[in-house]
């Protein structure tokens, strides 16, 4: 059974979850410069099975497209034609990082700590994949 990895992505920096390999838990991986991101992908991937990837997809809050969606689905136009093998599911990333920095202050982190954009990356990308776990499960328990 392989992972599930999740993408925030951005404009200039990109944070990453993954799951154990059960896919029980989702945990932050890494935050990395966007341009760096597929040598990145390719070479976790040589590593570790992946069989899902989940691509937050930037919206607006009233539903409307982001100025990001157009950057994501060529990011995912490219690495799916570069990987079939490996399914991309699309999820809504909507307040992920107004979640990721009242996780931040929850969790008692000081200001300056808070600041760190690429750790609010990141937590975004594990809440992006733990809600997309979470909305599974539901679907298989009803």
């Amino acid at each position: 059974m392989g992972r599930i990895l999740s993408i925030d992505y951005g404009k200039k920096r990109t944070g990453l979850a993954v799951t154990d390999p059960l896919c029980i838990i989702a945990g932050g991986l890494a935050t990395v410069p966007t341009d760096q991101l597929t040598k990145f992908l390719n070479d976790y991937i040589s590593r570790e099975t992946v069989d899902l990837i989940v691509v937050g997809e930037p919206m607006q809050t009233n539903g409307q497209p982001s100025e990001n969606l157009q950057r994501v689905r060529e990011f995912v136009m490219k690495w799916t034609a570069q990987h079939p093998d490996i399914p991309v599911q699309w999820y809504d990333e909507r307040y992920t990082s107004v979640l990721a920095h009242r996780a931040m202050i929850d969790g008692g982190l000081k200001k300056k700590a808070r600041q760190n954009k690429a750790l609010v990356d990141e937590i975004s990308a594990t809440i992006i994949l733990q809600s997309y776990m979470d909305s599974r499960k539901f679907q298989i328990d009803r």
